[in-house]
């Protein structure tokens, strides 16, 4: 493997600012479209045009007319939990919308996303006081059907007349902060980062005044906490000859997570690149020697059947597409405090950039 060289940043402050701005914003699955605009407005100056489909998938693309096409692909939304049912005495009881982490939840506070706008409200949970006080009864543990939700109302009435309905969806609080030694923390960096970085990826491109000699799409799907649905939609309507996915994938070093069932990953190591069946073998080793020739340090994981990432939905479109992922460790994923490193923000948009420059038309991907 390549070993990681100290280079110039080339990932400028302006574009982290946008960074805090963008994962800052509330992107839940099915109510993507406040992050897509701000995403399409940063994205416009790198892009030749932009299209969107039904459900709110953003496509910025360059050299529309090209024959040849390739994607770079990122998913837009974030889990969150909906709104279900309201007591009369004003509390909030909740459906997942998204493989949201109920342990995570008490104490936590929220915004929840209704007809006038936000309202802030916590998840409200016993006192331990309360909770020890029978020795002979275990204490409760955080389930859908026991979190809830206050907001101040002491009524359904009162909660209904801010503009709470059945389906509103609720976010946790804004929280992007950077730490020591360059990591930094936020909710929904699974996978707002992915979108930021096909951004700085296209934004590379147009500063280095680099002629593709294909169509690249780049595209921030919706949909794919609950099952991948924005890229299946877009993959068959672009239909590419060649699919670039990132992601985010876990740092086996935190604690309580298995090197032996995750594989061996770390922030601040560099980008991993998975092999598993959706994942072309012949396009994985393409992307692994040019992060060889261009020294970018990566790390190499497996995955048994699915990659559960969005790389199965373009893989297997339409006659089939060659397909990679390129994933950023990331520690405490589905967390209010997903935290990554920006080193491997930065390896990761220099790979897809020179794996961009490198592949062309005539790069031979066939097995036979």
């Amino acid at each position: 493997m390549a070993k990681a060289t100290k280079k110039k940043a080339v990932i400028t402050s302006e574009s982290y600012s946008f960074l805090k701005q963008y994962v800052n914003n509330a992107s839940p699955t099915g109510f993507e479209s406040s992050g897509q605009k701000l995403w399409m407005t940063h994205l416009a100056p790198y892009v030749d045009e932009f299209f969107t489909d039904a459900y709110g998938t953003a496509v910025g693309v360059i050299n529309p007319d090209a024959p040849f096409k390739v994607v770079i692909e990122a998913h837009a939304d974030e889990i969150s939990w909906f709104i279900n049912y309201i007591t009369p005495e004003g509390l909030i009881y909740l459906k997942r919308n998204g493989g949201v982490d109920h342990q995570i939840a008490p104490s936590m506070r929220v915004n929840i996303h209704g007809k006038k706008g936000i309202v802030r409200a916590v998840f409200g949970w016993p006192a331990i006081h309360t909770r020890l006080n029978n020795p002979e009864s275990k204490e409760p543990l955080p389930k859908v059907d026991n979190l809830f939700l206050d907001c101040g109302a002491r009524s359904k009435k009162e909660v209904e007349a801010l503009g709470i309905h059945i389906g509103a969806v609720a976010t946790y609080e804004d929280g992007y902060e950077e730490l020591a030694h360059g990591y930094l923390i936020a909710r929904a960096f699974d996978n707002r980062i992915g979108g930021f970085m096909i951004a700085e990826v296209a934004k590379m491109l147009k500063e280095n005044k680099k002629k593709l000699p294909f169509g690249l799409y780049i595209v921030n799907a919706v949909q794919e906490e609950i099952g991948l649905r924005g890229a299946e939609m877009i993959a068959r309507r672009i239909k590419p000859d060649v699919a670039i996915i990132t992601d985010v994938t876990h740092d086996s070093t935190t604690p309580m997570i298995s090197k032996i069932i995750e594989g061996d990953c770390q922030s601040g190591k560099g980008p991993s690149l998975c092999y598993g069946p959706a994942v072309h073998n012949k396009l994985l080793d393409f992307v692994l020697k040019t992060a060889d020739k261009s020294n970018i340090p990566y790390q190499l994981r497996t995955v048994s059947r699915s990659t559960g990432t969005d790389t199965e939905s373009f893989a297997y479109a339409n006659d089939g597409c060659p397909s990679v992922l390129i994933s950023i460790p990331l520690r405490y994923m589905h967390t209010t405090v997903e935290m990554l490193h920006k080193d491997d923000i930065e390896n990761t948009v220099k790979l897809m950039y020179e794996t961009l420059i490198s592949i062309t038309p005539k790069t031979k991907l066939s097995y036979f």
